[in-house]
């Protein structure tokens, strides 16, 4: 069963002053790359977080986002009064304004506010680590549920290929055919008598040149295990990244061996189709 690197996942915390929105997004990347978004009063627990989605996720560029919104009377931020009535006896003696306006001036000042930092509540915390569990779950099943379509994909383009390759099957006996007369006709052109049974041997050493027998049974096999791969438990990106370099090999020697336009253009349609596959499998998790 595949799962693809793209995914979303969100859940909420809903505390007496806050709401608290865990969320996390992920796309492909060759390896994990996560970026956290997180209040600086929760910092201390970041490391933790980012381990429990490193397990989970395992590969992407990922981006996770820790949001607080204050919803009660208390906040953090607390006005500075000591340092605004400085500011404010300090600029009276500079000039002459009303109370009102000297404290507009003086709060565009430094240090007029102050953040007081509040120590993570263990049971806030555990709330906080439930929503993060319940986004996993949601970017997970995610996943999954793109890896699934993706591996329909993958089936209908592998069948096409294998579709493809029995008529190139067909076409085999009849290339060599055409590969035969092609031959008996520049040797006629020639206007030479030649030994039949040399000539005969040479044939079929040129002709063993463009057997594509190997080709077709590999392929036909890389196929089979291409699909036995979409459903095993060990199934990844990077495991089908190697299969389908297999397949394209293959496909590269029948087309390099075919000497046959209309074998050739199947060739190119089985390229096409297994260019797709590539594409969509670096999306692999």
């Amino acid at each position: 069963m595949i799962k693809s690197m793209t995914g979303y996942g969100k859940a909420l915390v809903q505390l007496p002053n806050k709401k608290i929105t865990v969320e996390l997004k992920s796309l492909n990347s060759k390896n994990l790359d996560l970026n956290a978004r997180v209040p600086s009063s929760y910092k201390e627990k970041e490391l933790e977080m980012r381990g429990k989605i490193s397990k989970s996720l395992v590969r992407g560029k990922v981006d996770f986002g820790l949001y607080v919104e204050s919803t009660g009377e208390d906040t953090q931020t607390k006005l500075n009064e000591v340092v605004v009535k400085n500011y404010m006896q300090q600029l009276s003696n500079v000039v002459e304004a009303e109370q009102t306006e000297l404290l507009k001036m003086a709060m565009r000042m430094p240090d007029t506010l102050k953040t007081e930092r509040e120590e993570i509540d263990a049971s806030e915390f555990n709330e906080i680590n439930q929503a993060l569990e319940e986004a996993l779950v949601a970017i997970n099943k995610y996943r999954l549920d793109e890896g699934k379509a993706m591996e329909v994909d993958f089936v209908k383009r592998s069948k096409m290929i294998a579709d493809l390759l029995e008529k190139i099957k067909e076409l085999d006996a009849q290339r060599m055919d055409n590969v035969r007369e092609r031959l008996r006709k520049a040797v006629s052109d020639l206007k030479e008598n030649v030994d039949e049974n040399r000539f005969e041997q040479e044939l079929i050493y040129y002709l063993e040149k463009y057997d594509i027998t190997e080709e077709k049974v590999r392929l036909k096999t890389h196929l089979d295990y291409f699909n036995e791969s979409l459903q095993s438990d060990d199934s990844n990106g990077k495991k089908l990244g190697f299969i389908c370099q297999e397949i394209g090999r293959e496909i590269n020697t029948i087309g390099s061996k075919s000497n046959f336009a209309p074998m050739q253009q199947l060739v190119v349609q089985m390229k096409d189709e297994l260019e797709k596959i590539k594409e969509q499998s670096l999306n692999i998790l």
